[in-house]
């Protein structure tokens, strides 16, 4: 049985991710589809690509994962299947799997052209690719080979010798609040001096956490989460409400 996950931003509320599944279900009976999530935000790439990456690589291998998130991206919107890990990606061509991956080899990658331009063209484009290797084709054989993917880079925290200024990348469903700022790059940067954390106006945070239940209910924390990034949270709380803090704000680590 083949593994396929979904990771889109087409809500729960309407009937786009149930039809995706049964045109994928109606060329090929013999999957197990998994929903990663239909939360993300409409249009918003960075976070389609943050949420697969935490995902992905818990499936065996073979598992092919699907992406549709802003697909409708420009008039002529182009999709791509990647090779990666013995995994494979299906996604529009609009950044999103550079973001996902820093290098792709050219011989990874194959275009899926398409006459099909509606808003709902990943409902016609994807069933064809799963079912075909799903049944055991070659992904030399599927789409067409081309240049480079669109590229997009993902936004890297700014080091000094005494700082490290990063960027909130996600705010997840409990309001815990998580920055592109890496555990490595804390140790190497920080050498185990003294810390304080500023964002917006609140007051600094000084101490690294274990575990939420570190600090007192209601108390805010910081802490490296399982995946290695840094994340703000309160206690029994709701971070981003009580902290002020949405994506794309910044924070940063003062060493003294």
């Amino acid at each position: 049985m083949s593994i396929v996950t979904l990771t889109t931003d087409f809500g729960a509320q309407d009937f786009y991710a149930g039809a995706l599944k049964g045109a994928l279900l109606r060329c090929h009976a013999g999957l197990q589809l998994v929903d990663i999530t239909h939360g993300i935000r409409p249009y918003n790439i960075v976070e389609g690509a943050f949420a697969l990456s935490q995902a992905w690589h818990e499936f065996p291998e073979g598992s092919m994962h699907l992406v549709a998130v802003n697909t409708v991206y420009s008039p002529g919107p182009r999709f791509a299947v990647i090779r990666h890990a013995g995994h494979y990606f299906l996604a529009p061509d609009n950044g999103i799997l550079t973001l996902l991956f820093d290098k792709i080899a050219s011989q990874d990658i194959r275009f899926l052209p398409s006459e099909d331009q509606s808003p709902f063209a990943v409902k016609t484009i994807y069933p064809g690719v799963v079912a075909q290797l799903a049944s055991g084709g070659l992904f030399e054989d599927l789409g067409e080979p081309g240049e480079a993917l669109y590229q997009r880079i993902n936004l890297q925290p700014v080091i000094t010798p005494n700082t490290i200024r990063g960027t909130v990348i996600h705010v997840d469903y409990f309001e815990n609040v998580i920055v592109n700022i890496r555990s490595a790059v804390f140790e190497k940067v920080g050498a185990g001096r003294a810390f304080s954390l500023y964002f917006k106006r609140n007051d600094p945070i000084t101490q690294l956490s274990h575990s939420y239940c570190d600090v007192p209910v209601g108390e805010p924390l910081c802490m490296f989460n399982s995946s290695g990034y840094l994340e703000i949270a309160v206690n029994l709380g709701r971070a981003a409400t009580l902290l002020g803090l949405k994506a794309e704000d910044v924070v940063e680590l003062v060493f003294e």
